[in-house]
């Protein structure tokens, strides 16, 4: 396979295609799939072929003509890619089911990804503290934010509620939002949001599961 290439912009497209790639990457190799086509790839993750392929042009000669890609080849290139050097401290809104789960898991497979505040409006979780991580007031989430230099929040709170909240972080000083409710907000053009919609994922995994999970396609 080709050099990666490294040190350049690449579109902002395509980087928030990159995430998709490695997660589908990964079901791909657990499942035997060691090589691929764009044409397989496109079917799987609905992303046209063409997309796919200009996309990893960006980041040197992945793949040979009439051969496909490597999958495992694919996952330590976008790995590499992802993999970040510097720690992200995180800030949790929303300490439901969902959030506790976040909390306990705490980016366990990656020791630069931290979750170190939560906060919620149920005073019963309010000065709780859950796998080392302390449960704030929300009404103290702008001042605590701002006081720990937090840029990244991952937000899992009722859609109904999602904006205020956005609009209060966003306020002091996040640019990078993943947000587990599927409504689109407001925000400035230099914040990022990732939307996270357990529904769409479920139904590309049974699209998955009933259409791609079956000998016919290749595995070597």
């Amino acid at each position: 396979m080709g050099n990666i290439k490294k040190n350049h912009t690449i579109p902002k497209a395509t980087a928030k295609r990159i995430p998709l790639y490695f997660r589908y990457l990964k079901t791909l190799d657990e499942s035997g799939v060691k090589r691929i086509k764009s044409k397989e790839f496109s079917k799987m993750i609905q992303i046209p072929s063409a997309t796919i392929r200009r996309d990893f042009s960006h980041f040197g000669e992945l793949g040979r003509s009439g051969y496909g890609y490597d999958v495992p080849y694919l996952i330590q290139v976008f790995s590499n890619i992802l993999n970040t050097e510097i720690e992200k401290r995180i800030a949790l809104i929303g300490v439901g089911n969902l959030g506790k789960a976040l909390i306990n898991n705490n980016f366990r497979n990656n020791t630069n990804l931290n979750i170190v505040v939560a906060f919620d409006a149920n005073p019963e979780l309010i000065g709780t503290t859950i796998n080392g991580v302390q449960v704030e007031d929300i009404a103290k989430v702008g001042e605590i934010i701002k006081k720990e230099a937090i840029s990244t929040v991952i937000m899992t709170v009722p859609s109904g509620k999602a904006q205020e909240v956005i609009d209060s972080v966003v306020e002091a000083g996040v640019t990078a939002i993943l947000n587990f409710a599927p409504r689109r907000l407001r925000v400035p053009h230099n914040v990022q949001v990732q939307y996270i919609d357990l529904t769409t994922e479920l139904q590309t995994l049974i699209y998955y599961d009933e259409n791609y999970n079956h000998p016919e396609l290749e595995t070597i």
